[in-house]
């Protein structure tokens, strides 16, 4: 699987992006329209200056956009990645300024350099009607499925990324487990909070009991979390030496071949924009 990058000064006013990457692109066999193609895959950036003369940079999709002197294109061809195809996602709740979703394993929250066509923000702009941009609010492992939240307006975006920075919407998840977790509750408890830090920030995850079944040694647990860290519901089942079901990154057999089980079951909170109770469960 052919992996490069390609960049390119634009030395000339008036000519297109496609006609800039064709050339050195052809090399790789691709033709004009495979390569409208993978710029619709998001592989391809523009660096150029704005009309208060800052540089920015940003993903370029239109083949046909006129670059300027001085714009640089980038294009971060990984043959591997664009072939990828995403599964699709599950609209649950299109709100007009939001919209909820049920993200199914195997697809990204967000993308990279060389391309986010199999992301939850992409499907999204690709298949709602009427169409619109979309901004990740919050994320989901690659891995775990489930409730995400998607902003259609930048403004909306930075209300809700505000809203989960002061803890105002809940998440929970459901989580399946090996072992029996109630050997770790005391008192006739059901429910049981982990609270240290993870690379180095405050990490707070609370736990409930539902079920063990015995046959299969898996329990099965209602989670929440007060604080969003890279893998918190992982990492901290795994160290009381309770992994989740299908983890292959910090579980302890990584030769597992079960798809995670850890699903975001529910989302609730104020709207911010009607300012009603909103509760959305999967």
């Amino acid at each position: 699987m052919i992996k490069t990058e390609y960049h390119i000064s634009i030395n000339q006013d008036g000519v297109s992006a496609i006609d800039w990457l064709a050339k050195p692109m052809s090399k790789e066999g691709l033709s004009r329209g495979a390569i409208k193609n993978i710029m619709q895959k998001g592989c391809v950036w523009i660096e150029a200056q704005d009309t208060q003369q800052q540089r920015y940079t940003q993903r370029l999709r239109r083949a046909k956009k006129i670059l300027k002197k001085a714009d640089i294109l980038h294009c971060y061809y990984d043959e591997k990645v664009l072939k990828m195809q995403p599964p699709a996602a599950l609209l649950i709740s299109d709100e007009g300024d939001y919209s909820i979703w049920n993200k199914p394993a195997g697809m990204l929250s967000q993308g990279s350099k060389w391309g986010d066509h199999c992301t939850i923000y992409r499907w999204a702009e690709k298949h709602l009607q009427p169409k619109r941009p979309a901004f990740i609010v919050h994320r989901l492992d690659r891995a775990a499925s489930g409730l995400i939240i998607l902003a259609h307006k930048k403004q909306v975006a930075s209300r809700f990324a505000n809203m989960f920075q002061q803890q105002q919407i809940k998440k929970y998840y459901r989580v399946s487990v090996k072992g029996d977790f109630s050997i770790k509750l005391s008192n006739n408890q059901q429910s049981l909070t982990i609270k240290n830090k993870l690379d180095g920030k405050i990490a707070i995850s609370h736990f409930h009991f539902c079920t063990y079944n015995a046959d299969e040694d898996i329990s099965q647990l209602k989670a929440s979390i007060e604080t969003g860290r890279k893998h918190q519901i992982r990492k901290h089942l795994s160290a009381l030496g309770f992994p989740v079901i299908g983890d292959r990154l910090y579980g302890l057999d990584q030769s597992n071949k079960e798809d995670l089980q850890l699903t975001a079951i529910q989302l609730s909170f104020i709207c911010p924009i009607t300012q009603q109770y909103k509760v959305y469960k999967n």
